[in-house]
C-alpha cells in the first residue's frame, strides 16, 4: 500500500491509501479532491494539475514534453507541478504529498 497525502486549498491534509499502479488522478477523485480531469487522462487539458512536494518530486519519472506543454496552460504552475493523470503510483512513492493548487481551470464551466 502507498500512502498519499493531499494538501487541500485550505491547508487541510488528508491521507489516503492507494495501490501501486493506481493513477494519482483516480486516487484523488475517489477521495473527493477537486481535480476535474476533463480529458480523462488523455493529456488534452490541465484540469488535474497538482503541485508535488519538493521532497517527493525527484521520485517521479520525468514529465514528457506533452505533459510540459499542458502544464504551461495550468494556472499557478510551479517547478514541481505535474498532471495527476500522468502519475502512476509506485512503491517508492510511499508518503507522497501533493497540494491542490489554489486556482484551477474548470473546463466544464460555461
Amino acid at each position: 500500500m502507498i500512502r498519499v497525502r493531499f494538501v487541500g486549498r485550505d491547508g487541510a491534509v488528508r491521507e489516503v491509501m492507494a495501490q501501486a499502479g493506481d493513477s494519482l488522478l483516480q486516487v484523488a477523485q475517489a477521495d473527493g479532491q477537486p481535480l476535474e480531469g476533463t480529458c480523462e487522462g488523455q493529456m488534452a487539458c490541465s484540469t488535474c494539475h497538482v503541485i508535488v512536494s519538493a521532497a517527493n518530486f525527484d521520485d517521479l519519472p520525468p514529465a514528457s514534453a506533452e505533459e510540459e506543454d499542458m502544464l504551461d496552460l495550468a494556472t499557478g504552475a510551479t517547478r514541481t507541478s505535474r498532471l495527476a493523470c500522468q502519475i502512476r503510483l509506485e512503491d517508492n512513492m510511499d508518503q507522497i504529498t501533493v497540494a491542490i493548487p489554489a486556482e484551477s481551470r474548470n473546463m466544464q464551466r460555461r
